[in-house]
């Protein structure tokens, strides 16, 4: 017989691994379909959404802001990678999701003209593209293929210092796909700034 205070136990437990599982369940993994987006407006004054990149043969999305140094660091990385891919096919966006001053839309357009950024720069103030993608830390990377699944998820390489990087995750991603094969390490720990979240998701 179980005792009524054992049992609260027990149904605490099994309500905690439930919820658990949903939020588990929640989570955007490798393979999964790339969450939708649109009308999300750019550094060009343009509205911009998944749907218009459809001849990309894979996207790049890279949740990136102004005031986080280790973005900032990585900004020629940034830079680099479409300048090195897009001939090839694949289009990097560069997303911020922060509301913080130094992040707003008149700062990007600031900042993407003093650093000649090559790509596409937008900003999402709802913060729902953070959110449905699980963007934790600036630079947060995210792989798509050529069918809009998720690819890749984690950081561009394995250093803050571009002489020391000796895995380029992103670089290696992309050859993959672009060669009809799957990437060698399809996952990785991100790491930057936390992204300024000011709810939680819905």
């Amino acid at each position: 017989m179980i005792r009524k205070g054992t049992l609260g136990l027990v149904m605490v437990a099994a309500a905690m691994a439930l919820g658990s599982s949903a939020l588990a369940a929640k989570a955007l993994k490798v393979g999964d379909e790339a969450p939708g987006w649109s009308g999300i407006i750019g550094i060009d004054d343009k509205e911009h959404g998944l749907a218009g990149y459809k001849e990309a043969k894979a996207i790049v999305l890279v949740f990136i802001c102004n005031h986080c140094p280790v973005a900032v660091i990585y900004e020629d990385r940034v830079i680099a990678l479409q300048k090195d891919y897009g001939p090839k096919g694949v289009q990097l966006i560069g997303v911020n999701v922060n509301n913080i001053p130094a992040d707003r839309l008149d700062k990007m357009k600031e900042r993407a003209k003093a650093k000649k950024f090559n790509f596409p720069y937008i900003y999402d103030s709802s913060q729902k593209m953070g959110h449905d993608y699980g963007a934790k830390v600036t630079p947060h990377t995210f792989v798509l293929d050529k069918d809009r699944k998720v690819a890749y998820i984690g950081a561009v390489d394995n250093s803050k210092k571009v002489d020391k990087a000796t895995k380029h995750y992103v670089r290696d991603a992309l050859d993959a796909l672009l060669a009809g094969k799957t990437p060698p390490q399809a996952e990785t720990k991100a790491f930057g700034c936390t992204v300024k979240y000011e709810k939680k998701a819905k």
